[in-house]
């Protein structure tokens, strides 16, 4: 039996034991990290260089790809290294700045969903009183409001779980540390107030979802009614693909953590972690961007710009769209 206080490293569950299924997973993680890099980073320049483009919705985009762009920071390099140097190893003290920062950006995305769906209920709903309710201080107030929810949650999970006495040994049956990994190994009856504190948590997430149902169910009702097709197309290609996001985000996010325990497995548990950490932050930009086409127009300027060097030199350009 050990203790938190002997621990000093953590076993991350490896995705293969041969060498030749380690560097497929490495190369395969790699692609997938530069897809959300390239992706990602496309965006935040975009709307950062774009004049047009500074408005809430685009805004708050911003903001949450800067989230994917941490949140899979958090995880996929640490795999990638275990794999490429045949390890499992994660340090006590590495492990638990995992947790923090995977449960900070992964609660404030959530909240900037939410936060983008009431823009858009606005935006449709009540575009005369758009300018008033979400005005740039009431943009950057929410927007502080999401980063500060995750931060504060983060601290109080975190510092709840890694004060418990941890009895189980150190392997952790994930490839990455998340919170019930990590309560699996604690002594019976001592995660108590830390799965307490999951539950509270998970009512207040059920609160966003059926505040976004509703708005959603809201912002369709009323695009129904609009009787111009090309404003109502126009209302469909900013709503859908916030839509197509939020649903991905939520159903991956609550399989994984409420599914039966009877149908539970290592593989299973391995595969649902991916879906729902690492491949949304990979596929988000795509889905943005597939329909919108004021970001299209944003982007392929900002690249006419960089190749007639007005903003970058060519040999960077070049490099930045490989």
């Amino acid at each position: 039996m050990s203790n938190s206080s002997s621990i000093t490293e953590f076993l991350l569950l490896a995705f293969a034991d041969t060498r030749q299924l380690q560097l497929l997973h490495f190369w395969l993680f790699l692609g997938i990290y530069l897809a959300a890099l390239l992706g990602n980073g496309l965006i935040i320049t975009t709307v950062a260089c774009d004049h047009r483009l500074h408005t809430p919705m685009y805004f708050f985009l911003l903001n949450f790809s800067l989230l994917d762009l941490g949140s899979i920071s958090t995880t996929v390099p640490q795999s990638m290294a275990n794999s490429l140097w045949d390890s499992r190893a994660i340090s006590y003290w590495g492990c638990a700045a995992q947790v923090f920062f995977f449960t900070f950006l992964f609660v404030a995305e959530y909240c900037v969903l939410t936060i983008m769906v009431y823009d858009r209920y606005v935006a449709i709903c009540k575009p005369l009183h758009y300018g008033t309710l979400l005005g740039s201080r009431a943009c950057v107030h929410m927007a502080a409001a999401a980063w500060g929810s995750g931060f504060l949650y983060a601290v109080m999970h975190t510092a709840n779980t890694f004060s418990l006495p941890l009895c189980q040994g150190n392997a952790v049956d994930q490839f990455f540390c998340e919170i019930p990994q990590i309560l699996k190994l604690s002594c019976s009856d001592a995660y108590l107030r830390e799965v307490g504190l999951l539950v509270l948590s998970a009512c207040l997430a059920f609160g966003c979802f059926v505040f976004i149902l509703f708005s959603y169910v809201q912002i369709f009702r009323a695009v129904l009614r609009i009787p111009s097709d090309q404003v109502c197309h126009r209302a469909f290609s900013t709503c859908l693909p916030h839509l197509a996001v939020v649903s991905l985000f939520i159903s991956t996010a609550a399989f994984a953590y409420l599914k039966p325990p009877s149908i539970s497995s290592p593989v299973l548990d391995l595969v649902v972690a991916v879906l729902y950490s690492v491949v949304p932050p990979a596929v988000n930009p795509l889905l943005y961007s597939m329909r919108n086409q004021e970001l299209k127009d944003a982007l392929s300027k900002m690249m006419n710009g960089c190749f007639s060097e007005r903003i970058f030199p060519v040999f960077f350009c070049r490099a930045f769209i490989m």
